[in-house]
């Protein structure tokens, strides 16, 4: 049997599937291609913006060598000031060395000279007490002789000359030991001083010598030198720190002390020489009247 063709059902099928009208293309005015010709510029519009951009390109470029310049300039005149700076400085350390140096010295000799004074007087002393201890034995024997004359009996217990002089020559001792013992105890006291002062001056050329110390080393660093470093903290005592002229006043008024008692020294070394001079003087007199009185008595007597 011959198929059937249902020509119904084929014009159906080719209805069901006929195309929107959106998917069917539609002829072209010019306007689906707006927003590719929107983003454009024109050629005047573009060369205008290269030429833009090469000014401030050429103005960038003019500025960057103005920095460079002005960077040389400033690295140049940095490097010169400090240069000039660092002279300067080794300069004034190098000042500060040779005074710090002289007050060293004048400190050193100063100490020397109170050492030996003291020395000096020490042998002063021992001179003193041995002075002293020899007064005991004329003291005794002028004491012993006026005791043996308080023993005389009758008419023969008298105050004549003999006794007279023996009693000067016992009040004489007396006065002599007092003072011998006051100038000893006044010689003490001088060493004390001296002790003292040189104490100062000792502690004081100890800070100078590590004043120097420092300095010396300070004076001695480079741009290369390993060791240095910065110590940010190092002027926090600015505030604590003495300015150079009392700096100056300290050790000056030191010295002063020490001078004045290196003078008092001297002079009592003279006095105690002049009174050694004098009381020997004194006690060869009182000897010689109470020798006297005894050959003038004794020659009474043997009459």
């Amino acid at each position: 049997p011959q198929p059937h063709f249902d020509s119904r059902s084929v014009a159906q099928e080719a209805l069901e599937k006929s195309p929107d009208l959106k998917d069917i293309p539609q002829p072209s005015s010019g306007s689906a291609t707006v927003g590719y010709r929107s983003a454009k510029y024109t050629p005047a519009e573009w060369f205008s913006n290269y030429q833009t951009l090469i000014r401030q390109a050429g103005s960038d470029h003019h500025e960057a060598q103005s920095i460079q310049r002005k960077s040389r300039t400033l690295n140049r005149n940095t490097h010169d000031a400090t240069v000039e700076t660092q002279s300067l400085g080794t300069r004034l350390l190098g000042e500060r060395l040779q005074e710090i140096h002289y007050w060293r010295s004048e400190l050193q000799r100063h100490v020397e000279q109170l050492q030996a004074d003291s020395e000096a007087l020490l042998q002063v002393k021992v001179r003193l007490e041995r002075v002293l201890d020899a007064t005991e034995i004329p003291y005794a024997i002028a004491t012993d002789n006026l005791t043996c004359r308080t023993r005389r009996l009758g008419p023969d217990l008298v105050r004549d000359s003999v006794e007279e002089e023996l009693m000067k020559e016992v009040d004489l001792i007396k006065n002599i030991q007092a003072l011998l013992k006051r100038t000893i105890a006044q010689v003490v006291t001088q060493i004390k001083m001296n002790r003292d002062a040189q104490q100062t001056l000792e502690m004081d050329w100890s800070d100078k010598h590590e004043a120097y110390s420092f300095d010396d080393r300070s004076g001695r660093h480079s741009n290369t030198s390993p060791d240095t470093k910065l110590h940010p903290s190092s002027a926090t005592m600015q505030e604590h720190i003495c300015t150079p002229t009392s700096w100056t006043k300290v050790t000056q008024d030191n010295l002063s002390k020490a001078l004045q008692e290196e003078e008092a020294t001297n002079s009592l070394r003279m006095l105690v020489e002049q009174m050694l001079q004098d009381t020997t003087e004194d006690l060869r007199v009182q000897s010689s009247n109470v020798d006297r009185a005894f050959s003038q008595r004794c020659e009474e007597l043997i009459e």
